[in-house]
């Protein structure tokens, strides 16, 4: 049986997903896997039971996922405790050299008692003390010197011929030598204690004179790779390991400092072609630093760990240097171009060191981020102060971008022009520069700046869309004063300038920003070979991509209420402030004699004919995007209407004024709203909304009249004519009436009253 917690873990049910997004920690994500009785082939065939594919593919989505979660995790727990690691390792090594040290130390003060403990032995067992000195004179005066006393004294003169003449293969050969002969000489007793001791002193004092010659030569600035490590190698058979490999990573160092010198922040050699040479030289030197380590030393612990730690301070050093010299200016500038370019140059270079083991990326990124978060930041203030700027002087027309300086050829240039996108000139400068910023940012996913760079485009994106509305004119009295906060913007006088505001807003969240924004994703850097992966990473933004559209579509939705608001607002009220949508317009009829000439009321018509000319304007600048204009057709339209349902004045007067509304108001007030009906229906924005609340403010007005007990169907016409004299006013309003074929007077109601009953005409004003 399998534990509890890994049932509970995930569902092989439809649930699954909704399990796979909840907000679990990575300690609880993984909590399953830890378990002593976890078994994989169990786990698998339990949650693969019951899912369909579809959930299958999002459950191997989802563990690689957490694989590589946990990979991240492991690695910053590493570095987290990284120095303490490399500290304790020096520590121990170097504890082990002293031990090597002082166990040396006791076997010589062991021979060297033991030697003479042998002598004084040999002295007690002489015939007596003055027999035995006189045979020690005697053999010190007579007794020629033995084989090994002669062989010492020439291997001494020879050794240091050898470490003279620098020959240091020979002397490491002889110094061997001497120590098994002296070795072989001390357990044959063929040399006094006292000489083997001293043969001994001369040997460490020739290997450590040997490894004194191996240090100031490995340090000098004409000793090549190969004689380095020559160097180290000797170094390294004398005994002292450590040394060498210290040795060997500070003359690394100094061969860098020197090359350092020769590259200058300067001339042609600076910005990104500074940080090139400059990171090509550092990680190209911490490459064959690792190399030469492998060669010599092989894969031992402490010298690995010495070898990152220095590795990870030669980066931070080459970090700075980038930093202060390259990315420090650009960055509080905003050339994100070139901070970018140096910031990738610089982790490309550092890349490669990652087959040798060493992982130094998060070392740069802990640098070179905050330079680019800067540069980033200051872009895209950039990106508002120049889009600013242009929108002051903005005609609102739009054109097609300029060609750029490439030559291209005319059949090509027809297409290419054909393709490009009509913005004015400052949604152009707003376009192009996000273009950039994602283009620059998109080839660093290693620092993962695409949100905040997304971000920063909506935000920037938003400034934008407020700069649109404060150039509708009734913007101008609120938004635009100098001093206000708000920049001062070019007003959008005409319709055409107005609704090319919408364009430009239009365009660039439906089609422009969302082809910025793929620029950001790191789908565009994936390998050809990763197809598996890729297709996952297109299914995992398919989200986010509908939710920044979502947020783009709501900004401007913000720009087309705006519009419609000050449109609405200049047909309702009059520019000394009178009410042009009054009730009095209504309630006044009834007190002339004289039936009136039934036609919609002029507000109406005005209604009708801005739409008119802006359904026009729109069928040339909102090409491709008829669903758009068709909402912003509806959504004026409904501004005004919705703003006579709820005015409590209006309906006051008309439900509870000293003058009650007659049957000749009711009239034209059911032939206004059959008028919008009417025209709104032909031009396709009709919608369910608007003519429910058309139906319900007429059904208002029919009750008001019927609280004065006067019956409102029997003075209302039928329905044709109201049909009849609204489809006659759209025609003479659009120049097309044709009055040959009109058979009958429509503007009387009297004919077309007494064909239709009561009841017919309660049945229309109530439906």
């Amino acid at each position: 049986m399998e534990p509890s917690n890994q049932r509970a873990s995930f569902s092989s049910s439809k649930g699954d997903s909704a399990e796979f997004e909840t907000e679990l920690t990575l300690s609880d994500k993984l909590k399953v896997f830890k378990s002593s009785r976890f078994d994989p082939e169990a786990y698998v065939s339990n949650r693969c039971r019951g899912m369909s594919e579809k959930e299958i593919r999002h459950l191997c989505s989802y563990l690689v996922d957490l694989k590589k979660a946990s990979a991240e995790e492991m690695r910053k727990s590493v570095y987290a405790n990284y120095s303490a690691f490399i500290r304790t390792s020096r520590e121990i090594s170097d504890l082990e050299g002293q031990l090597i040290s002082l166990r040396n130390l006791l076997s010589t003060r062991a021979a060297l008692i033991n030697g003479l403990a042998d002598g004084v032995h040999v002295d007690s067992l002489s015939a007596g003390p003055e027999r035995s000195m006189n045979e020690d004179n005697f053999n010190m005066e007579e007794r020629e010197p033995s084989k090994i006393e002669k062989w010492s004294a020439q291997f001494m003169e020879t050794l240091e011929v050898l470490l003279a003449e620098r020959r240091v293969d020979e002397a490491l050969a002889a110094l061997d030598e001497g120590e098994h002969i002296a070795e072989e000489a001390n357990h044959r007793k063929t040399l006094t204690p006292t000489a083997f001791v001293a043969l001994q002193t001369s040997i460490t004092e020739q290997r450590q004179k040997l490894a004194d010659q191996l240090v100031e030569a490995a340090c000098q600035p004409s000793t090549s790779g190969g004689e380095l490590r020559s160097a180290v190698q000797s170094l390294k058979q004398l005994g002292d390991s450590h040394r060498a490999h210290t040795l060997l990573l500070q003359s690394h160092h100094q061969k860098l400092q020197r090359n350092i010198q020769g590259v200058r922040p300067s001339g042609t050699s600076y910005g990104v072609a500074y940080s090139a040479a400059l990171s090509q030289l550092v990680f190209s030197t911490i490459a064959q630093a690792a190399s030469d380590s492998l060669a010599i030393f092989g894969k031992e612990p402490a010298y690995a760990s010495e070898l990152v730690t220095w590795a990870v301070k030669q980066t931070e050093t080459f970090a700075l240097l980038v930093k202060r010299h390259v990315l420090a200016s650009p960055a509080a500038a905003g050339g994100l171009r070139v901070v970018a370019e140096c910031v990738q140059v610089c982790m490309g270079h550092c890349s490669l060191l990652e087959a040798r083991g060493l992982a130094l990326s998060p070392v740069l990124l802990k640098f070179f981020r905050p330079c680019v978060e800067q540069a980033l930041t200051s872009n895209l203030k950039r990106i508002e102060q120049s889009t600013a700027a242009l929108a002051a002087a903005d005609d609102w027309s739009l054109t097609y971008p300029p060609v750029g300086a490439r030559s291209l050829g005319t059949s090509h240039l027809s297409s290419v022009i054909a393709s490009q996108p009509r913005l004015s000139s400052s949604g152009h400068r707003f376009n192009t520069m996000a273009q950039e910023i994602c283009e620059d940012v998109g080839p660093l996913d290693s620092l993962q700046l695409a949100n905040q760079a997304l971000e920063g485009l909506l935000q920037v994106f938003n400034s934008y869309i407020n700069m649109l509305i404060n150039a509708l004119p009734g913007s101008v009295e609120t938004e635009n004063l100098e001093g206000s906060g708000s920049r001062i913007v070019r007003m959008a006088e005409t319709e055409a300038q107005q609704i090319a505001l919408l364009a430009n807003a239009l365009l660039l969240s439906d089609e422009l920003l969302p082809r910025a924004a793929i620029k950001l994703s790191s789908l565009q850097q994936t390998r050809v070979d990763d197809q598996p992966r890729r297709t996952s990473d297109r299914q995992n933004r398919l989200p986010e991509q509908r939710e920044l559209k979502r947020r783009l579509q709501r900004l401007v939705d913000q720009l087309r209420d705006s519009f419609c608001r000050q449109h609405a607002l200049y047909l309702i009220f009059t520019e000394d402030g009178g009410v042009r949508l009054s009730a009095d317009m209504y309630l006044s009829m009834d007190g002339y004699a004289d039936e009136p000439e039934w036609f919609p009321s002029p507000v109406y018509q005005e209604l009708f004919a801005k739409l008119t000319r802006i359904a026009s304007i729109a069928s040339d600048m909102l090409v491709g995007r008829e669903r758009f204009a068709t909402i912003l057709l509806m959504r004026l339209t409904e501004t005004v209407i919705l703003w006579l349902s709820d005015d409590q004045s209006f309906w006051e007067e008309i439900e509870e004024g000293p003058r009650p509304l007659g049957p000749l108001g009711l009239q034209q007030f059911y032939l206004d709203m059959e008028f919008v009906i009417l025209f709104s229906s032909q031009g396709r924005y009709l919608s369910r909304n608007l003519h429910q609340v058309i139906k319900n403010i007429i059904g208002r007005a029919i009750e008001a009249v019927t609280a004065t007990r006067v019956d409102p169907y029997s003075v209302l016409p039928e329905d044709e004519w109201f049909a009849d004299v609204a489809q006659i006013a759209i025609k003479m309003l659009t120049g097309k009436a044709n009055f040959g074929s009109v058979e009958r007077d429509v503007t009387s109601p009297t004919a077309s009253i007494s064909a239709k009953s009561a009841s017919s005409v309660l049945s229309h004003g109530s439906s």
